[in-house]
This record gives C-alpha cells, sequence and structure tokens, in this order.
C-alpha cells in the first residue's frame, strides 16, 4: 500500500494533484487509515501512471475519462479510443501551427528592429503597440 506522498513520488504528480484526480473521478477515491490517511494500491499505481502519460501527452481530463471508461470495459470496441487519440493528434496539429505563426511574428519583429535607435523610435515597441503593423496571424 502506498500513501498519498509515496503515490506522488513514484509517478511524479503533485499530491494536490492526485486529490483533484480524485474529486473529478479520474482515481477511485482511495481507502483510509484509522489515522484517516489515504491508502492506495497497484491499481491506482496503475492508473494514476495511465493519467500522468495523458496528461503529458495533452489530452484534457475528458479524453482522458472516457478512455478510463474504455479500459474498465475491455469487450468494448477500440474505435473510441482511436478517434480520442486522432482528436489529440488534430489538437496538437492545430496548436503547432499556431506556434509556427507565432514564431514567424516574433522573428520578424525581433529583426526588424537595428537596436542602435532610441526606445521612442524602437521597432519592437511601436509593433507591439500597434497590432495592424503584424503581418501573421497569431
Amino acid at each position: 500500500m502506498y500513501s498519498i506522498g509515496m503515490l506522488s513520488t513514484r509517478t511524479n504528480v503533485k499530491v494536490p494533484t492526485i486529490r483533484y484526480y480524485e474529486q473529478v473521478g479520474l482515481l477511485e477515491e482511495a481507502g483510509r487509515t484509522e489515522g484517516n490517511q489515504r491508502r492506495y494500491g497497484p491499481a491506482e499505481l496503475e492508473r494514476l501512471t495511465f493519467i500522468k502519460h495523458a496528461r503529458d501527452l495533452g489530452f484534457p481530463i475528458g479524453a482522458i475519462s472516457a478512455l478510463i471508461s474504455l479500459q474498465n470495459h475491455p469487450d468494448r470496441s477500440c474505435a473510441e479510443a482511436n478517434a480520442i487519440a486522432h482528436q489529440q493528434l488534430a489538437d496538437v496539429r492545430e496548436k503547432i501551427a499556431g506556434l509556427k505563426r507565432l514564431e514567424q511574428e516574433l522573428s520578424r519583429i525581433a529583426t526588424g528592429c537595428t537596436s542602435d535607435g532610441q526606445a521612442g523610435e524602437c521597432y519592437v515597441l511601436a509593433s507591439l503597440s500597434d497590432h495592424s503593423r503584424c503581418e501573421h496571424g497569431h
């Protein structure tokens, strides 16, 4: 059995986050000792490891909940899990595209400054003050 601190150390998930996962139903509420301390078993360690990995990959809580539901029903089709993974992939690709646009705009602003003028004539400050100077949506 693991205390919440031991579970936190083993999974690298902070204690308040473990409590939150219990609160939102991703983790079953832990059993308690007579001293009211939470105790977790191997199944909770495995579940928290699953949740941590999914969060590291950017899956939102709702998607993780759906994946856990599928995991709890191994006889169901994995098509839903595949659809959830594809949606996450599409979301990540959209974020990457947005970051690339952001990178292009920041590069344009940073390289547009000669650094030899005064702040009152600074290209960076002027660009940040007037969104219409941007060449790319971000």
